[in-house]
């Protein structure tokens, strides 16, 4: 704003009184500001779809999930029905089965998570920018999170159960619900697990996008566009 008004008392001071010239002169500052506006807010968007792309992209591949910080367990009532099902003759190894294809399930979903996030990226205002700008390092992707999460829950379910399928976890898992029902004087069992891995599968890409984000913000080697350079230079 200093920038502006110091811009505004030199022009005032080059032109004549004339109307023209001073709106001509105003014309330009304002332009000038609504430049930096559109900066600001562009290079946010811009920092957020790095760590949206680099960090689908990590989660996606093979074991991204499975072999990292970011592993997706078993909800606490589902693990107590293989923690039984698993002393069946033929089911000793069903618990790292069943890890093993939840996780591949995320996998194959989180490529279709990238969309999703853009569309939400696409919707940040110039006075979003600006309070995100000045917040802390993962204040873009707690935005993101405060205002996505529930529509992305929504639109990202389908997208697991769709690839729990895929990848056959469903069909294990009934497997292991039949023959938790079947052990003499147990209580029936059929927990929901599509939701648990929904909500853990988005946990770690909110997550991972946040380092994403924290690195542009306190590593100038990360901010690898012009735009980036500019727009976060400001907050250093």
């Amino acid at each position: 704003m200093y920038k502006y008004l110091s811009i505004l008392c030199l022009t005032l001071g080059l032109v004549s009184c004339d109307p023209k010239q001073l709106q001509t002169a105003l014309d330009i500052i304002n332009s000038t500001a609504q430049g930096s506006q559109f900066s600001v807010a562009d290079g946010l968007k811009e920092a957020l779809n790095f760590g949206v792309d680099a960090s689908v992209k990590k989660l996606s591949a093979d074991g991204g999930y499975l072999n990292s910080i970011y592993k997706i367990a078993l909800p606490q009532e589902a693990q107590n029905v293989v923690n039984l099902v698993k002393k069946v003759p033929g089911f000793q190894n069903i618990e790292t089965r069943i890890i093993s294809k939840i996780n591949a399930a995320a996998e194959d979903a989180a490529t279709k998570a990238t969309p999703i996030f853009v569309s939400a990226i696409k919707s940040i205002t110039f006075d979003d920018a600006m309070t995100i700008l000045k917040g802390k390092n993962n204040a873009a992707t707690q935005y993101l999170n405060n205002k996505t999460y529930n529509p992305l829950f929504n639109e990202f379910k389908p997208v697991i159960v769709n690839s729990l399928n895929k990848v056959g976890a469903l069909d294990l898992y009934t497997d292991i619900i039949n023959a938790h029902n079947k052990i003499p004087f147990v209580e029936q069992k059929n927990p929901d697990i599509s939701k648990h891995i929904t909500d853990k599968a988005l946990v770690g890409l909110f997550a991972l996008i946040a380092k994403k984000e924290k690195g542009i913000r306190t590593d100038v080697s990360q901010r690898t566009t012009d735009l980036l350079k500019n727009v976060f230079s400001q907050q250093d």
